[in-house]
């Protein structure tokens, strides 16, 4: 039998409804600090430890040496850039107790400089090439953050506690994605991302006001402990047997934390914004008792 067709373009058809995207699929998102630049530091050494299996028994330990503090640079400037993201993206934070970049052009400088002189023996030489090293690694990343941000005012010992907190927090859900990234699964990895975004809103709404800590320090340790174990469990379960199951209750898990999250986040910035209201009024009111009116218009 004939049937009449109707779709999208048709007449009386109705226009096909896309997919709602999940909400803050990509709030908060980073860029990898490291990138292809950082990548590259590694392929001097490398060269480096090529060019001296033929230079005897000197030149290949002062190339094996020279190879080895390279490398060991290479990697301090990832850590280095790591620890410069994670600065960057706070709006209080503290300066990085080590600085990794710094040393990293200081250990790249002195691989540079003992590579110049296995070529060419001379204190001299091996100063100006070292010294360039330094120089250019500076210029290219730039130099470790060397003072506290948004720290003026702020308790320190009441700040070293909310970093204690937050870098706790931070780890369980690294380990949470890391436990996703096992579940093999693109739409589990984008819901833990999503969730880790709201996470972190009530991150930074602790570390400007390190008086909410005591409000979210179950939601910092006690829950996102949880939330991390759930993830591990449901990763080694979901990598089995791709039980739908499985599936349905773990993403269940997400939305309840996200909106617990979210909502102890809004309630501690109404919170924060009666604090500012009572302050406000208080001092209003005792500028009129010295006889300062203020326009109220």
């Amino acid at each position: 039998m004939a049937q009449r067709y109707g779709g999208k373009y048709s007449p009386d058809g109705k226009s096909a409804q896309p997919p709602a995207k999940p909400a803050q699929s990509f709030r908060n998102a980073q860029v990898d600090p490291v990138g292809m630049r950082a990548n590259l530091m590694f392929l001097p050494p490398a060269i480096l430890t090529l060019l001296s299996l033929n230079d005897g028994a000197t030149g290949l330990a002062l190339g094996l040496v020279g190879a080895g503090l390279w490398t060991g640079g290479a990697f301090l400037l990832r850590e280095g850039l790591k620890a410069e993201a994670a600065f960057a993206a706070r709006k209080v934070a503290r300066k990085p107790a080590l600085p990794r970049k710094i040393l990293a052009a200081l250990l790249a400088g002195t691989g540079a400089a003992l590579a110049a002189w296995k070529a060419e023996p001379g204190l001299l030489t091996a100063a100006i090439y070292g010294t360039a090293t330094v120089g250019l690694h500076l210029t290219a990343f730039g130099i470790d953050p060397l003072q506290d941000k948004g720290a003026e005012g702020v308790d320190e010992f009441q700040q070293s506690r909310v970093a204690r907190a937050v870098d706790e927090a931070e780890a369980n859900l690294a380990a949470m994605q890391d436990a996703a990234l096992r579940a093999q699964d693109r739409k589990v990895e984008a819901r833990v991302e999503q969730f880790q975004a709201v996470a972190r809103d009530l991150f930074r709404t602790v570390e400007e006001d390190p008086r909410d800590l005591t409000a979210a320090r179950k939601y910092l340790t006690v829950y996102l402990q949880g939330a991390r174990d759930a993830t591990v469990k449901f990763a080694e379960i979901y990598a089995r047997s791709r039980d739908a199951q499985a599936l349905s209750d773990y993403l269940a898990l997400l939305d309840d934390l996200e909106q617990n999250f979210a909502a102890r986040t809004r309630k501690m910035l109404v919170a924060d914004r009666a604090d500012l209201t009572i302050e406000i009024d208080v001092l209003r009111d005792r500028l009129q008792r010295e006889g300062v009116h203020l326009d109220q218009n």
